[in-house]
């Protein structure tokens, strides 16, 4: 894969060695070029919140792995220039604008957003977008 889009479930996947942590950490160190929107900064700091708040990370931890993400070479897309077409597609698919900003941009590039989220992967299955989006689990 030259290009992909990157969301923050495949992102933490990867920082927190979840099921498909190899393959999410194979596409992270790929060498292809991985665009994301501005917004995963916030979601996947969320997630490490989250963690931390649970007590699977401490303070240290949090920090060091939203420094590790930040220091990815992605490509970075503003929300804001998506924020129109990602609106539109969520009023159409019923996703989140959150999901759609990810496949707006997926669709800008001509590219596959890789997402580790099942249920997003398979509420698009079957629709005209199904090419924009690829599960995780499939990368091998």
């Amino acid at each position: 894969m030259k290009r992909c889009v990157l969301d923050a479930s495949t992102a933490a996947v990867a920082f927190f060695r979840e099921r498909h942590a190899a393959a999410a950490r194979s596409l992270l160190t790929s060498g292809a070029d991985l665009h994301a929107p501005e917004l995963i900064a916030a979601e996947l700091a969320n997630v490490i919140w989250k963690r931390r708040r649970q007590g699977e990370i401490d303070a240290d931890e949090a920090a060091g792995l939203l420094d590790d993400f930040l220091n990815l070479p992605l490509l970075w897309a503003s929300s804001r220039e998506m924020a129109a077409t990602a609106l539109e597609l969520a009023v159409r698919t019923g996703r989140t604008v959150y999901d759609c900003l990810y496949i707006a941009l997926a669709v800008r590039l001509d590219c596959p957003m890789v997402t580790a989220d099942k249920r997003l992967a398979n509420a698009l299955a079957g629709t005209p977008l199904a090419e924009y989006v690829m599960w995780i689990g499939d990368l091998g």
